[in-house]
Order: structure tokens, then C-alpha cells, then sequence
């Protein structure tokens, strides 16, 4: 069983999975995660956290905010990811549960390498054809992260309103 309740990923899941849908497509046609699309992610947690939390916690998942931003500027300050992927782990972290942390980590490692693996194949297939234009087929050694960083968050939520406490 989750950490998260089910209560919480009932309330998250219906808003923040399109956002999720929306970065996972920008990411792939243009190797960016809007800044627009970060913004409307925290603003979620923002209006919807004070339905779906208690009080307390509620509050405390701004401290998981700033530990993501603080983390993930540092990252991109090492060249080790980018701005955009930095900027959307920092709006996602409220949505997870510190009890599933580990979970969403082993969950992330699976979602990178499906996403890469997919990525790759499809960019050596027909089914690039259907989007000729996406920058991330000629990205090189680049991977738009934002594909294993929306699956994840968006997979973590429903399987909260599967596996989480019960309300």
C-alpha cells in the first residue's frame, strides 16, 4: 500500500495529468518544458492541495517545493540536467507523498528507461514521420526528459487512487 491517499490522487490525478499529457508533447516537439506549464502544475498544488491535504501537510509540501528547486537549480548549475526538468521535479515534488519517495524514484528509473528506449526506437522508425518537425529527433545526444518526468507523476497519481490509503 501507497502512502499517499487515495483521497489526495483523487483530487490531483483529473488536473494535473493533462498538464502532465502537455509537457510530455512540448518536450518532444521542441526539447522545452514551458515555464507556463510549470506554473499551472504548482498552481494546482496550490488551489487543489488545500481540498485534497490536511492542514499540516498541506503546508509542509512547500518545504519538498524548496528542496526540489534548491536540488534541481544546483543540477542544472552542473550541467547535469536542464532548466525546464529542474523547474518541473520542483512543481511535481508537492504532489508526492515523503512516505513514496522511494517509490517514485524506482518508478522515475523505469519511466526513463521506457521513455528512452521508445523514444529511440520510434525516432528510427515510420512513426517519426507522423512528426517529421519534432526537435527532439535531431537532438542528438539529448532526451526530452519531460517524457519520463509527466509518465511519472501522471502514473504515480493513478496508482494512488488504486493502491492508496484509504481516505
Amino acid at each position: 500500500m501507497m502512502s499517499i491517499t487515495t483521497h489526495a490522487a483523487l483530487w490531483f490525478l483529473p488536473f494535473a495529468a493533462p498538464i502532465c499529457l502537455y509537457i510530455m508533447f512540448t518536450d518532444l516537439k521542441s526539447m522545452k518544458i514551458p515555464n507556463h506549464a510549470v506554473i499551472a502544475l504548482f498552481a494546482v498544488f496550490v488551489v487543489i492541495g488545500l481540498v485534497a491535504l490536511p492542514l499540516q501537510e498541506y503546508l509542509w509540501r512547500y518545504v519538498y517545493f524548496g528542496v526540489a528547486l534548491v536540488a534541481g537549480m544546483a543540477l542544472t548549475a552542473a550541467r547535469a540536467m536542464g532548466a525546464g526538468d529542474a523547474k518541473w521535479i520542483a512543481a511535481m515534488a508537492p504532489f508526492i507523498h515523503l512516505g513514496d519517495l522511494s517509490l517514485v524514484m524506482i518508478l522515475l528509473a523505469v519511466m526513463l528507461v521506457v521513455a528512452y528506449a521508445g523514444h529511440r526506437i520510434a525516432k528510427h522508425t515510420p512513426i517519426r514521420n507522423l512528426a517529421p518537425t519534432w526537435e527532439s529527433w535531431h537532438a542528438g545526444n539529448k532526451f526530452p526528459m519531460g517524457l519520463a518526468l509527466g509518465s511519472t507523476l501522471a502514473l504515480y497519481l493513478l496508482m494512488g487512487i488504486l493502491y492508496g490509503q484509504p481516505a
